[in-house]
């Protein structure tokens, strides 16, 4: 488990999973005056717990080396190592966990006949710790070490007796937790429509599908998360998709929610499996077709880290914002320049937008792609006639700073994109990526904090995401965000709060300033999941925006962070 400090409750571990969603219709991004603020919560409240997932490695006492000491020649079994017989007992036992995305917790057990030893802890990195022990025949103790960059490493330690001139060696491969970004050309990898990826038919019932991304399109074979945009359509009912690495334990969240005749997109940022593999599930009981386009996927070597950003309009053509003023015309394109604009520095090799149409004339899809190639066969937003939706995108940067956005519907549309964050190779935040939806928080449902209730129009839920911090190490937060039993049209906004979760406590938390980022659009009696990437701010503090002026219920899976240390 990684020893950090969210801890959640088991009632909502437990909550229910699956969301059926209906057609959406018109409900612009606009956001107009209100206040309030609803009763705040925390996913964490108080000090210690530990996040779900983490990884343990270990190497066994008898890979020990001994070198024999100066007292006698010859070799000795220690706990089936090779060993001294001027200390036929030491040995090495190691095992490492992984409590943030950059660090080692190295737990060293060394047994031995004679108290007097030198320990010496190589990191792999270049660095090292020495420490001397001085009880007889055993000696534990826990080290961390934090590296620079993500990797793989080898951890060496070596244990010298001083009495008897003795040495013990034994090593440790060790592989972050915390994986880096590549961009990737929008490719499609799956299409249960056209046999892509996997049989040519739809996605049974409470059934699944598993697609090989490792070697796929220019996937390599150590990748250890990939993003895909999943689009359900063709749904004969009501459902829900979880996408993870494995086929089971896919009760406690959903990332795709869709309604009968449906076409539904969201982004996943999901791991893969051993195999280089991840599953795709249909959480409901009648079948439904599934196409996953890929857009770039992560690995444990430096390549981009993430930063995060207060949500920036780049985009809104109904505004004139990031392009011309007017819808964009059917089957059209336009530029936008990211890099320098809005917080994105140059050289950035993706950003993370949050994607909107609305306004449409008819039926169709964007599709947002790096500038200076042909449009991909891909789809970044479906809608309908009339609808307003929004999907979470990373789009990968041209050389020239820019991405280009293409209206595939045959008619006109208007285009809105928030910027969110950027990856680039100056970034350190690593992601950290848990084995699939974890739920958090169901507003449904009594949770930490707060009772069972839905977040009142007009009103800001904080939620506390981080423990009792004023400095959190978390740069950004990947949330699959949820809202449900929608009275009337609205807009939810997820952005991070400037306060810590103390000053909610002692009463002295200042109203955040409204945002005018739009994260989940919907309409009445509407089912609506959005990725969203956030920050937590200093305190790891998140507000979740009503915006609409109707009671909304709100579901929130916790699927990864990025992470500084």
């Amino acid at each position: 488990m990684l020893r950090r400090r969210l801890m959640f409750s088991a009632a909502l571990v437990a909550a229910f999973a699956g969301l059926a969603s209906v057609p959406a219709a018109a409900a612009g991004p606009a956001v107009s005056p209100g206040h309030g603020v609803a009763a705040a919560t925390g996913v964490n409240p108080g000090k210690g717990g530990s996040r779900p997932g983490g990884k343990t490695v270990s190497s066994p006492a008898d890979r020990t080396v001994v070198t024999p000491g100066t007292r006698s020649g010859g070799t000795a079994r220690a706990q089936g190592a090779q060993g001294a017989q001027t200390n036929p007992y030491l040995a090495i036992d190691l095992e490492a966990s992984t409590p943030t995305a950059h660090s080692i917790d190295l737990t060293t057990r060394v047994s031995s006949e004679v108290a007097d030893l030198d320990i010496t802890i190589a990191w792999g990195d270049g660095s090292s710790d020495k420490v001397t022990a001085s009880s007889t025949g055993y000696d534990r103790r826990n080290t961390q070490h934090t590296y620079a960059a993500v990797g793989s490493y080898t951890v060496t330690v070596t244990v010298k007796d001083t009495t008897n001139g003795a040495e013990a060696v034994n090593r440790l491969d060790f592989v972050t937790s915390g994986s880096e970004y590549t961009a990737h050309a929008p490719t499609r990898l799956l299409d249960t429509r056209a046999g892509l990826g996997a049989a040519q038919a739809k996605v049974a019932g409470r059934g699944s599908v598993v697609l090989k991304v490792a070697g796929a399109a220019t996937i390599p074979a150590g990748v250890t998360e990939v993003v895909l945009n999943v689009t359900a359509t063709n749904a004969a009912g009501a459902g829900h998709v979880v996408v993870q690495p494995d086929k089971d334990g896919f009760e406690t969240g959903s990332n795709l929610n869709y309604a009968p005749g449906q076409t539904v997109a969201n982004q996943v940022i999901v791991p893969v499996a051993k195999d280089g593999s991840v599953h795709l599930i249909n959480g409901g009981w009648d079948s439904v077709d599934l196409i996953a386009d890929v857009t770039g996927y992560f690995t444990a070597s430096v390549a981009s880290g993430y930063t995060t950003l207060n949500p920036v309009r780049a985009v809104d053509t109904r505004e004139g914002i990031g392009t011309a003023k007017g819808q964009v015309a059917g089957y059209g394109t336009f530029g936008v320049d990211m890099a320098g604009r809005g917080g994105v520095p140059k050289g950035v090799t993706a950003v993370a937008l949050n994607l909107t149409v609305t306004n449409p004339r008819a039926a169709g899809h964007l599709t947002a792609y790096p500038s200076g190639q042909a449009a991909p066969s891909t789809s970044s937003v479906n809608f309908a006639a009339g609808q307003t939706v929004s999907n979470a995108v990373i789009v990968p940067v041209g050389p020239d700073g820019k991405i280009t956005i293409r209206n595939g519907s045959w008619d006109r549309a208007d285009v809105v994109a928030d910027v969110v964050g950027y990856y680039s190779t100056d970034s350190r935040a690593a992601l950290v990526c848990l084995g699939g939806p974890y739920r958090v928080m169901d507003t449904r449902i009594d949770s930490w904090g707060r009772k069972a209730g839905p977040v009142p129009g007009r009103t800001m839920l904080p939620v506390q995401f981080d423990a009792d911090t004023t400095n959190s190490d978390i740069d950004g937060w990947v949330l699959n965000t949820t809202v449900t039993n929608t009275k009337e049209a609205g807009f939810l906004s997820v952005t991070a709060d400037p306060n810590t979760w103390p000053d909610y406590r002692n009463g002295t938390a200042v109203t955040p300033q409204r945002p005018v980022s739009s994260s989940v659009n919907w309409t009445a009696g509407a089912t609506v999941p959005n990725l969203v990437q956030t920050s937590g701010g200093k305190g790891g503090v998140i507000d979740f925006w009503n915006q609409g002026w109707q009671d909304i219920d709100m579901i929130v899976d916790l699927i990864a962070w990025y992470q500084t240390s």
